[in-house]
């Protein structure tokens, strides 16, 4: 089992929504260029090792291989081919490595394994099951940013399971504060917003997040490509929702945010935007509000979105070069 995380895997999770596995095994590896190849071989051949504590009832069974320090042992869970699948008895070794130790070397180490392993949806359940899920959860409270990181991006994964979620909601307000007061555009934010995103693919938890609805427009405004991209999708999740729909029009948004509707946007940002528009109609539609719309509180989204100035910038788009966003500019012109 690889301890490298190989990418963001983006999953198909509904009608329009995305959820995220951090650092999923890449079962192409093979197929990859021969340069890919060697570095891989290379980092095959490292051994990372596992270092549990020697106490009465410890280690639990044989399957570890003594030091020559008689105070430890050790096993090698990397053994084999880098899509092994760590087994309940390893699974339940590393959570007590990371219960255990004080060490942020290891500690890193353990959550970056533990969050490949839960990539695997039998290991989701296997970890929830051994109670790792608060074992990952309490590292959020580490000062170290990286050791938060991993944790975040361990959660993320296990996130993917339903029945995870009900555990790892406890989790969420902690998640917020971190990502709005965190270092715009770190990897910590990042890794924050990616579990949103996975914790708001169900309607479920989403109304956890509304007291934070206008700091994430803040966040998506004042954030880099990849943040706002991150954001987009987290609100964009939220937007399906009919019940956050009241709480997304009145959130206050900077006269800003319709820069992101000019056609020069990049494609991946410009669909995003235009689809947080559709659903929001879409919602309305639903419950029989988008001809009587109440008054829009100055300020708000709502005045942004319903203005002359975003109904001409979707006219132009309706005749931007790319026929996705033609397609969905058109859609909403009519609602102007």
């Amino acid at each position: 089992m690889s301890l490298k995380f190989t990418g963001h895997v983006t999953e198909e999770a509904g009608a329009g929504r995305e959820r995220m596995l951090y650092g999923q095994p890449n079962a192409n590896y093979r197929f990859a260029p021969e340069e890919h190849r060697q570095k891989r071989k290379k980092q095959k051949k490292r051994r990372w090792q596992i270092i549990f504590p020697r106490h009465a009832g410890w280690p639990p069974n044989g399957n570890c291989k003594k030091q020559s320090h008689s105070s430890i042992y050790t096993e090698d869970l990397t053994s084999g081919s880098h899509d092994d699948v760590l087994n309940a008895s390893q699974l339940q070794k590393l959570l007590y490595l990371l219960e255990s130790t004080e060490d942020p070397v290891i500690t890193e180490r353990a959550l970056v394994t533990l969050g490949n392993s839960a990539a695997f949806s039998a290991n989701q359940a296997i970890i929830r099951e051994l109670g790792g899920i608060p074992v990952v959860g309490n590292k959020l409270n580490n000062p170290n940013q990286s050791i938060k990181e991993k944790a975040l991006n361990a959660l993320n994964n296990l996130s993917v399971n339903v029945e995870n979620q009900v555990k790892i909601k406890m989790y969420i307000h902690q998640v917020c504060e971190d990502v709005l007061s965190g270092p715009l555009n770190s990897a910590v934010q990042l890794a924050g917003l990616r579990l949103l995103t996975n914790m708001t693919v169900t309607n479920d938890h989403q109304h956890m997040l509304s007291s934070y609805i206008t700091d994430l427009f803040h966040v998506l405004l004042a954030g880099n490509g990849h943040t706002k991209v991150q954001v987009l999708k987290l609100i964009v999740n939220l937007s399906e929702n009919p019940a956050m729909t009241e709480g997304l029009l009145t959130a206050q948004v900077d006269s800003s945010f319709l820069a992101l509707y000019d056609g020069h946007v990049a494609k991946e940002i410009l669909l995003r935007v235009l689809t947080l528009f559709q659903n929001i109609n879409n919602c309305l539609k639903t419950g029989g509000r988008l001809a009587v719309r109440p008054p829009s509180p100055q300020g708000s989204l709502s005045l942004l979105l319903y203005g002359e100035e975003c109904a001409q910038k979707m006219r132009a788009l309706a005749s931007h070069q790319d026929a996705d966003v033609q397609e969905k500019a058109v859609t909403i012109i009519p609602e102007f």
